[in-house]
């Protein structure tokens, strides 16, 4: 397959931008599918690809995160069991989905969770608040393993799920929330690439140079959510869920 230059510059710009955006907030995949599915690439093989780039991003932000002692670890074997149970659940559903039902949902459920995070900003906890473990909020678990089988499928918009349960339910502040996210989004991505690779989906052309523009943007998205102050990053993950919640409508 022959990849145009200006091809190559879509993918890499969706992909730093994309990556910014997942870490911070989530939705980076409203720009990431489109420029996908404008190469041509079908609804089913556009969701596949771009979970190659989504792997290499969450590990390059969670790894960054890791080195600046931003990830908390007691809790983390709680927090991943239901997320990866749920990844498996609903990659197996989207490797067999019939495309006018993967379409929708690409796009779905984003206005709802925004308006869940701009109308109940207590949502999000203070900066070095006490979080609850997973075994203490049963909502919790629910919560992660239903983000695992949404993020399964479709990916879009997982991230504002996560944050909702790990700030929401679980109380983690802002910054190590969205480590925690990047965490729990790695372990379910990993579960359903190896699902969609099974079922030969994966276009490793342009999913190879999205990735690059993923690593770039989840760099940078790192350095962002650290630096920034935390009533800071609650209006950019507020401006940025209304952003994806428009990019998923166009």
């Amino acid at each position: 397959m022959d990849i145009s230059l200006i091809e190559i510059s879509l993918l890499l710009l969706a992909g730093v931008f994309g990556g910014i955006i997942n870490t911070l907030a989530g939705g980076g995949s409203n720009l990431t599918m489109p420029a996908l599915m404008v190469m041509g690439l079908p609804a089913d093989v556009a969701n596949a690809t771009n979970r190659l780039g989504i792997f290499l991003q969450s590990l390059t932000a969670v790894a960054k995160f890791n080195q600046q002692d931003k990830l908390p670890k007691d809790d983390l074997s709680a927090l991943l069991i239901p997320c990866i149970v749920g990844g498996l659940v609903g990659a197996v559903a989207a490797a067999w989905a019939p495309l006018w039902l993967l379409k929708p949902l690409l796009l779905g459920t984003m206005l709802s969770v925004a308006a869940f995070m701009l109308f109940w900003p207590s949502a999000i906890p203070d900066e070095n608040s006490q979080a609850y473990k997973v075994s203490e909020k049963r909502s919790g678990f629910w919560g992660l393993f239903l983000a695992g089988v949404y993020g399964g499928f479709v990916q879009a918009g997982v991230g504002f799920l996560l944050l909702s349960v790990l700030a929401g339910s679980l109380r983690y502040d802002l910054v190590r929330a969205n480590a925690l996210k990047l965490l729990c989004s790695l372990g379910f991505t990993v579960v359903a690439l190896a699902v969609f690779i099974s079922q030969d989906l994966v276009n490793w052309e342009y999913g190879l140079i999205l990735s690059v523009g993923f690593i770039v943007g989840a760099y940078l998205g790192v350095k962002l959510a650290i630096k920034a102050k935390p009533k800071t990053m609650k209006r950019a993950v507020f401006v940025l869920t209304l952003f994806a919640c428009v990019a998923a409508y166009l």
